[in-house]
């Protein structure tokens, strides 16, 4: 007998026995089974397929579009990321009403599990919440270099949770924006120039403006120094071995690390070529011998 596919009271009551004892059963349901379920899930498949590929020329497209406008780098790819996770669930959502999953229940299902599901996850609603801030305010963008929870890097992207920094050494640490938003940062990069700052000491016999003049030539010959802010040196400290010298000029921030370290060469080779002495800590021990 071939069971029909709307006859599921006669589907439901095959029993195992009966199953075992005659094969023909055993393929008369299969075939009921196919013939009922077997469109839905063939349609279920076919949404899911050209949905994913769909979504997938939508992201590039939105991308592009993105791209042309004057839109902040790191605002198209939050916005890129949000857009695809979006468009993920009402695909999700849209395949299971092909099979035959009831929408009302699903959704009432859909938001005990979301409530279930937020208060396990509060840490990814927090980053989500810090990558809409930081969107929104611009603390850093693509191409900052940041300082925050000991960690110093490029931002090279910003994520619908996390941002990812590029280390001067190349490693590549992620992380989330509920704490990037919620702490204290440094955007090293944002401004168009710094100030950097030298500690010279030298030795108490040396002529303290003969020094400050040799220091300054240093730097006044130097093309990478901004004149219009000037060259500032001043005696800073009084210290065991040496009288400190603070010395206080400004590059733009490009210049700003390979004028640091050409600076200190500078000033150690011109002192040395004017006889100025860099004094170094020294001890002295007095040794008593004794009598007897």
């Amino acid at each position: 007998m071939m069971l029909q596919a709307s006859d599921t009271t006669t589907v439901n009551q095959v029993s195992l026995e009966e199953l075992t004892k005659d094969p023909q059963v055993a393929i008369d349901l299969l075939a009921s089974l196919a013939i009922q379920y077997g469109p839905p899930l063939i349609k279920a498949t076919l949404v899911l397929l050209i949905g994913s590929w769909l979504i997938k020329r939508l992201n590039k497209l939105v991308l592009k579009a993105l791209n042309k406008g004057s839109f902040d780098q790191s605002l198209k790819t939050f916005l890129a990321s949000l857009l695809k996770f979006a468009l993920y669930v009402m695909l999700f959502i849209t395949v299971l009403g092909f099979i035959g999953v009831p929408m009302t229940s699903f959704l009432t299902i859909l938001g005990a599990a979301g409530l279930a599901i937020g208060l396990a996850l509060q840490g990814s609603l927090s980053n989500f919440a810090g990558g809409v801030l930081i969107l929104a305010f611009k603390p850093f963008k693509i191409g900052d270099v940041i300082d925050s929870q000991g960690e110093v890097g490029t931002v090279e992207r910003i994520d619908i949770l996390h941002t990812h920094l590029k280390t001067p050494d190349n490693r590549v640490v992620v992380m989330p924006n509920g704490a990037l938003a919620n702490s204290n940062l440094t955007n090293i990069t944002h401004e168009p120039k710094r100030r950097m700052d030298f500690s010279v000491g030298i030795a108490y016999h040396a002529n303290v403006k003969k020094a400050k003049q040799v220091i300054a030539e240093v730097f006044e010959k130097d093309e990478r120094v901004l004149k219009e802010d000037g060259v500032l040196i001043f005696v800073s400290a009084l210290a065991d071995s040496s009288v400190n010298l603070s010395v206080r000029v400004w590059a733009t921030t490009d210049d700003y690390w390979p004028l640091y370290f050409d600076g200190l060469e500078m000033i150690k080779e011109a002192l040395d070529h004017s006889q100025i002495e860099i004094p170094f800590p020294q001890r002295v021990v007095h040794t008593k011998v004794a009598q007897g």
